[in-house]
């Protein structure tokens, strides 16, 4: 298997430990893989990612990225906190979609002092070109960071964590990961593929794009990246988007609360709320049994749950 460098942004490997109350809870034996704990600002999974992308672009000699996503896109904000950290540029063009105000991450690219420019479209090709113009008018190449950072090298960075999680020595039956741009997802299903046989990915889609393509042509990519000859697995794919993408969802609120009330750990509304609710679906329909090893991989996004107007909830 091919290998291939990265820059060392995270604090690796992230704590994972089991949660006795949620366990007692659910009826199973349910863990956690903090990756919101992985050191850099608010934490999350788009770390792991850009250790890759953020490593190709310093040795291709680009000194400005850009990426995007909705306003309150924790990805874009980690990758300015890694990019400024690294002696890089950082331009964020993001969707007019979401909380535009300084609240959330907002708070952080402003302490950050990284520019923001908002683009009233839902094309990310349309913002891909605006990068290209932006880049011209200011006679600089652009590395450009797709929304979430997920494209096949991105991806790499979650099969790097299920050969972490497979070297702690723990097995799972079930593994449960977040999905809203398929990078992660991917990675997940592919690197237990290739690290974790046995156990089964389940992904809760917080988004309503055709993640039944999107998901295995990441795993394919990835795969012909690393010059491996592997079935790609089809991808357990649960849906959990509720009212819309970043839009709070009652079953995601109520998880977030569990959560937050029984083991004292923060979720948000956008991803990690939602995908956990689709583990205490799961284990509320009886899919899991008592002896049961499930792991839940909290992938970050805490900023985001600070751009909610409560008083509205």
């Amino acid at each position: 298997m091919r290998s291939f460098e990265k820059e060392s942004l995270g604090l690796f490997p992230t704590p994972m430990y089991r949660l006795p109350n949620i366990s007692r809870e659910l009826g199973t034996n349910v863990w956690i893989k903090r990756d919101d704990l992985c050191g850099v600002a608010l934490g999350g999974n788009k770390v792991r990612k850009l250790e890759y992308l953020l490593h190709e672009a310093k040795t291709q000699g680009y000194d400005l990225v850009m990426t995007t996503g909705q306003a309150q896109s924790n990805h874009a904000m980690l990758t300015a906190a890694c990019a400024l950290r690294m002696g890089m540029d950082c331009i964020l063009v993001l969707k007019k979609r979401g909380v535009t105000a300084r609240k959330g991450n907002q708070i952080l690219n402003h302490l950050m002092g990284v520019e923001v420019r908002y683009m009233d479209t839902d094309s990310y090709e349309e913002i891909y070109q605006e990068m290209d113009r932006i880049g011209q008018e200011m006679g600089r190449r652009v590395y450009k960071i797709p929304c979430g950072g997920s494209n096949a090298l991105g991806s790499l960075g979650y099969i790097d964590c299920m050969k972490e999680i497979a070297d702690s020595g723990c097995r799972f039956d079930h593994l449960v990961c977040a999905c809203g741009s398929g990078g992660t997802a991917a990675g997940c299903v592919l690197g237990a593929k290739i690290h974790l046989p046995g156990t089964q990915v389940m992904c809760s889609m917080v988004d309503n794009d055709p993640f039944d393509v999107i998901v295995p042509k990441l795993m394919k990519e990835a795969a012909d990246l690393l010059e491996i000859d592997v079935d790609i697995p089809v991808p357990d794919l649960l849906d959990m988007c509720g009212p819309g993408y970043s839009i709070p969802s009652e079953e995601g609120n109520e998880a977030i609360g569990m959560m937050l009330k029984l083991e004292g750990i923060v979720l948000d509304t956008c991803y990690t709320g939602k995908a956990f609710a689709g583990l205490v679906r799961r284990a509320r329909e009886g899919y899991y049994k008592p002896e049961d090893q499930v792991l839940f991989v909290h992938t970050g996004g805490a900023g985001g749950l600070f751009a909610q107007d409560w008083e509205k909830k």
